[in-house]
């Protein structure tokens, strides 16, 4: 582990490039950069080094809609390449998700609701898991998928970035990494009106859980870390999504598929079944939690040997 004086003295290089990505994300510090790096950043990514046994060492990324994962994602990267030299592939699960194309085929064969990006059964986990194993390659280079939500649809394949290996790190992000699928009792009652009015026998919420059960969990037992940006409560997954939304407003324009408050408000209703069980069961078995408070800042690292 890294000891005071070399956080000091990492944090005060990594100043500059640090304040350029914040802000290149619109982020505004609340407090001093230098603090923020040497305090709470750095100590993670030197934890997250230490726990590291295989190359690469693939970290799973879990937090609801609007909880700054992407963010997250982009500093540790910062920190861990600049800062430490790792090599670092960030991959969304957001970017696994299937063709609009390939939705509406199931939206017309499985359920409707299933048109709608997201839920487990909206991703190619196959494709997720050849990307995993070709992480895992010493040599040559790899194409990184990637999804457009502005056209709520794959970004063509031109479009995808190439990164070259080997790799130490894999950020895997995603709103439902490492999420476990629920009993049939947790199934029976609707939990808000899309699914009592939309999904009324549960078609639509038992083939999303049998999904995450069969195959979702091949591709979460691959990730041998597992941090959770848990939120303050689910009222924040609307505000926050919708600064999303604004930022791809103002970067897209209103002729795309950027959503309003009553689209979100629907959207979040997709998610709100899993999304409040990870609330409940995630923090219990994370091995890094990262507690935000109201201001969207972590305020809290739930382990104690972070800083030891």
């Amino acid at each position: 582990m890294l000891s005071r004086y070399q956080r000091e003295a990492m944090a005060k290089k990594l100043e500059q490039p640090f304040k350029t990505l914040l802000n290149d994300e619109q982020i505004e510090a609340q407090h001093n950069v230098h603090e923020l790096l040497s305090g709470l950043y750095l100590p993670i990514a030197d934890w997250l080094i230490q726990r590291g046994t295989t190359s690469p060492h693939f970290i799973g990324i879990n937090g609801a809609q609007g909880s700054g994962k992407s963010t997250l994602c982009k500093i540790l990267q910062l920190v861990l390449s600049a800062g430490f030299g790792k090599r670092i592939a960030i991959l969304s699960i957001d970017d696994l998700y299937l063709t609009r194309a390939e939705r509406v085929t199931l939206a017309e064969t499985v359920h409707p609701l299933l048109l709608t990006r997201g839920v487990p059964g909206t991703h190619d986990v196959e494709l997720g898991l050849r990307l995993f194993q070709q992480l895992r390659n010493q040599h040559g280079s790899i194409k990184l998928p990637r999804f457009d939500k502005t056209i709520d649809d794959r970004a063509d394949e031109s479009n995808w970035p190439r990164i070259d290996l080997p790799v130490d790190i894999v950020l895997f992000e995603g709103w439902c990494v490492g999420t476990q699928a629920q009993t049939e009792t947790a199934l029976a009652t609707p939990i808000n009106t899309l699914e009592r009015d939309e999904d009324r026998d549960g078609q639509w919420r038992r083939y999303v859980n049998q999904q995450l059960s069969e195959h979702y969990q091949t591709l979460f037992k691959q990730l041998q870390t597992l941090v959770m940006l848990e939120i303050p409560d689910l009222d924040k997954v609307i505000e926050w999504r919708s600064l999303q939304e604004q930022q791809l407003r103002q970067q897209k324009g209103d002729k795309h598929h950027v959503m309003d408050e009553k689209a979100i408000a629907r959207f979040i209703k997709h998610y709100e079944r899993l999304t409040r069980a990870n609330l409940i069961e995630i923090p219990n078995r994370a091995d890094l939690l990262l507690k935000l408070n109201n201001q969207h800042q972590i305020s809290e690292i739930g382990t104690r040997d972070i800083y030891s």
